[in-house]
């Protein structure tokens, strides 16, 4: 699966200023709501909290992939969002986190969850690609750095 299929342009944020892991999972939630009507916050704030609980999804090197799955939802959706600072997140190299990259996915979806999350992860590991997000002066060029 191709990022760009799931990453809509509308699905992303730049340069925010957030202070907490909750507080930052609350506004990927609020995002996925903008994104698409089928798409509850409530629903997606849940499935992301209830994920983080089984451990971190900080990947290192500033980088996190919060994901989750959501019933009722008929196609994945990625959302990204970069903060100006970093903040704490548990991440597995202790380091803070300002590049947040979330995955939301059918209840049932399990192929495609792992497929996307494998994707993304592996463009993520790209230091050409995450300087560039670093260095996104709008919504746009974080799009274009990742599609």
């Amino acid at each position: 699966m191709d990022i760009k299929d799931i990453l809509a342009p509308n699905g992303i944020k730049r340069a925010i200023g957030c202070s907490s892991k909750k507080r930052i999972l609350e506004l990927l939630s609020l995002l996925a709501a903008d994104v698409s009507d089928e798409i509850d916050s409530e629903e997606v704030l849940t499935s992301l909290l209830s994920r983080e609980r089984m451990g971190s999804t900080g990947i290192g090197h500033g980088i996190a992939l919060p994901h989750g799955r959501l019933p009722g939802l008929l196609k994945p959706i990625a959302l990204i969002i970069t903060c100006q600072d970093g903040i704490e997140f548990d991440a597995i190299d202790n380091q803070p986190v300002d590049i947040f990259f979330a995955i939301l996915v059918p209840e049932n979806d399990t192929t495609d969850h792992l497929k996307i999350l494998s994707a993304i992860a592996n463009k993520l590991n790209d230091r050409d690609i995450v300087r560039k997000l670093r260095k996104a002066e709008s919504e746009q060029a974080l799009y274009e750095a990742l599609v």
